[in-house]
């Protein structure tokens, strides 16, 4: 079964580390990636930038709001994900738990990836009929 693992960390831990301690980090963390990805449990993954580069968009009073930075005011901010193949929940816990950020303050929340397949697959059903195109 498929996960997705959103990894947050506060920005403020990841500044008051020396050069070396994030160099430290980020190998240990890299290093922990490609175990999970050479045992098959990590599919993908991707790191974001800093949340101060964020855009949310979203309606507000009916109107659309465009705003800089994340949707949350948070101490953690979102920085990276990741998706894990792992038995069961139980299993993607276990996975995780032994990630190094972990021992860094960082929190993994993981999540079953749901299978829009069929749902997919029925709407482009529907739509081919009523001759919708996609944006």
């Amino acid at each position: 079964m498929k996960y997705i693992c959103l990894g947050y960390l506060e920005e403020k831990v990841w500044e008051a580390m020396s050069e070396n301690e994030q160099k430290r980090f980020i190998d240990e963390c890299l290093t922990y990636d490609d175990e999970l990805r050479k045992n098959g449990h990590m599919v993908g993954g991707e790191a974001l930038q800093g949340a101060r580069t964020a855009t949310t968009v979203r309606y507000k009073s009916g109107r659309l709001s465009i705003t800089d930075g994340p949707f949350a005011e948070t101490k953690e901010q979102l920085g990276g994900i990741m998706t894990l193949e792992a038995r069961d929940l139980n299993h993607a816990i276990h996975l995780m738990s032994g990630h190094p950020s972990t021992r860094k303050g960082g929190t993994w929340e993981i999540r079953p990836a749901a299978d829009l397949t069929g749902l997919i697959s029925e709407s482009e059903k529907r739509r081919a009929i009523v001759g919708e195109k996609p944006l």
